[in-house]
């Protein structure tokens, strides 16, 4: 199972657990509204709860990072932590909304409401007091919290847009935080799910607060201007050359970065396409996939100033198996680019494969790319799909005798990727060998 597949079922698993510990309810007998109120504290403990644990995400914390395997799983997680709080929220909801309305037209009788005995201590009695505030947050909160979710999840929204709004989520996430502490449970405290919820939420806060001022990354932001920048048109690929401004702490080749071209678009993460050699540059090539990205070549110009931020990812080569099968598809090409350009300064005593696939490859960016591969001394072999046919387990396997003992690299569509690993995988081969760049972020 996946690292992230792990931390999320751990993550709900364990949460699950600390509130059944917790919750008396499973002892009694059966009572509708007893029900309704450990099923609101269940929805509400578990949609607070993976809100806060993708604002952690959201700071890109390096521990986190290096146990998921990079940042792009780091982004996946956090993107399945915000569906399942959307869905948690809206179950939430229901649960608290539906049985009222079934009072008011009749349908339920309206049970007595609680109250803390007169003996209660302070804090009970405030909390209580504060119920209805907190209900009227936590409504407003939960419909901002639903549309600014789902305006993230729909691909159709400009980046542009998803960058400013997003943020304001931790608005939404600290008004949500203030409706749980005043409705949760006050006998919750008591047990173990309170103080770890309220650790948790406190992790959320700052991350909440990281993001609202724009501090999110800060220390790895490093200023630079573009120092050469060009076009290789017949595959829509603009190479941009940076010249650092300040210290970058070096990078290993795979990884990548987030570069802000423009303050109105905000950053956009982008594979460095050359290794480090301490001379204060780095390469960029970004493919005119989108709106954005096709407009840089007309946009850029030498002396622009841009922000970079980084370096990301675990995309990095670092398995030490005796030979290695690389796969690219279009600008997935990149990642091993920059570690070419790496090997080229250095022996390279194992056997490495290269199978790169591109129907839009201009002669001039195919001829660097065979260049790079003849320097590194690795096996290029280049797929055209139009008159090739597609890349397959078939055809690397006929191709690279010794794939048995070999690591696969993939960078490239998803479909692609799916494709490769469930065919090494019906051939025996261990998926943890199997090495993914995450294409999508958002």
């Amino acid at each position: 199972m996946k690292p992230i597949k792990k931390a999320y079922l751990a993550f709900l698993i364990s949460l699950t657990a600390l509130w059944l510990i917790a919750e008396p309810i499973l002892a009694n007998d059966y009572n509708f509204f007893a029900l309704r109120y450990a099923v609101m504290n269940y929805t509400g403990i578990i949609g607070i709860g993976v809100m806060s644990f993708a604002m952690i995400l959201a700071i890109r914390p390096d521990f986190v990072e290096a146990r998921l395997g990079g940042l792009d799983k780091s982004y996946r997680l956090h993107k399945w932590l915000g569906i399942t709080g959307l869905v948690f929220s809206i179950t939430h909801y229901l649960w608290a909304n539906v049985p009222r309305w079934m009072v008011d037209i009749g349908l339920l009788a309206r049970p007595e409401r609680y109250t803390p005995p007169e003996e209660s201590s302070a804090i009970l009695r405030f909390f209580d007091q504060q119920r209805g505030l907190a209900e009227g947050i936590g409504e407003w909160a939960f419909y901002g919290a639903v549309i600014l979710m789902v305006l993230a999840l729909v691909k159709w929204f400009p980046y542009k847009y998803f960058f400013k709004t997003h943020r304001f989520i931790s608005i939404a996430y600290l008004m949500l935080v203030l409706h749980s502490i005043v409705l949760l449970d006050f006998s919750y405290w008591d047990e173990f799910i309170g103080p770890f919820m309220g650790i948790l939420m406190m992790a959320g806060i700052v991350g909440a607060l990281l993001s609202l001022t724009r501090r999110i990354g800060f220390r790895r932001r490093v200023p630079a201007e573009i120092y050469k920048v060009e076009f290789y048109k017949e595959n829509k690929v603009t190479k941009i050359t940076l010249k650092l401004k300040n210290h970058w702490p070096g990078h290993k080749s795979g990884q990548f970065a987030f570069l802000t071209l423009d303050s109105k678009e905000g950053p956009h993460p982008f594979t460095i396409s050359s290794s480090w050699k301490e001379n204060g540059q780095l390469t960029f090539m970004i493919k005119g996939l989108g709106d954005y990205t096709r407009q840089l070549p007309d946009k850029l110009k030498v002396g622009d100033r841009v922000i970079v931020e980084g370096p990301y990812g675990r995309f990095n080569f670092q398995e030490k198996k005796e030979n290695q099968i690389w796969v690219a598809g279009g600008i997935g090409i990149t990642p091993f680019i920059s570690i070419m350009d790496e090997l080229a300064d250095s022996a390279q005593p194992n056997r490495i494969d290269l199978f790169y696939s591109d129907d839009m490859l201009g002669e001039g960016f195919l001829e660097s790319v065979k260049m790079a591969a003849k320097l590194a001394n690795i096996n290029l072999h280049f797929i055209t799909p139009k008159t090739d046919g597609h890349i397959d387990v078939n055809m690397i396997t006929r191709e690279t005798p010794e794939w048995k003992k070999s690591d696969i690299w993939f960078c490239g569509p998803a479909k692609f990727g799916k494709s490769i690993k469930n065919g090494f995988r019906k051939l025996g081969i261990d998926t943890k060998r199997f090495h993914q760049e995450l294409f999508e972020i958002r």
